[in-house]
């Protein structure tokens, strides 16, 4: 990812003085974005032992070091995300919103049928919400088969 992109999209996550702490995104508070279907990494800088989710249908949040989560978007929407301390006490409350990638992403409607295309450089079929379930079940069933393969 180009640098520029990159700070774009950086998330600052800091502990405030006082006895709890607060996650601080941007300035003007604006959610953490992810994109469906793929992660980001989260740093913190106080040791999360406890993520909660409101909406794990959503979003899905694990810890991989006591500062380090991955978020991982998986459906369209916005959510919460609290991060508790060891005793319980939160480091965190923000909102996680998960949006559609945008960059080389086609979507082809054939009448009312939705069909969703990654073209970077060449164009492949991927799940997107809302697309032909028949569509969904064919690029669901070849991925399921390309992963069995590679075991």
């Amino acid at each position: 990812m180009r640098p520029i992109l990159a700070a774009a999209f950086a998330i600052s996550l800091s502990l405030a003085s006082g006895l709890t702490g607060t996650l601080s995104i941007a300035a003007d508070g604006a959610p953490i974005n992810v994109n469906v279907n793929m992660a980001r990494i989260l740093r913190i800088n106080a040791a999360a032992a406890t993520v909660i989710v409101g909406n794990p249908g959503i979003a899905d949040v694990t810890i991989q070091d006591p500062q380090t989560l991955i978020l991982t978007g998986k459906s369209f929407g916005q959510t919460n995300l609290i991060v508790l301390d060891s005793a319980g006490n939160p480091i965190a409350d923000t909102m996680v919103e998960v949006v559609q990638m945008q960059a080389g992403v086609v979507t082809v409607y054939q009448g009312q049928s939705r069909t969703s295309m990654a073209c970077a450089p060449t164009c492949q079929s991927v799940l997107m919400m809302g697309d032909d379930s028949k569509f969904s079940a064919e690029v669901l069933a070849s991925s399921q088969l390309v992963k069995q393969m590679a075991d």
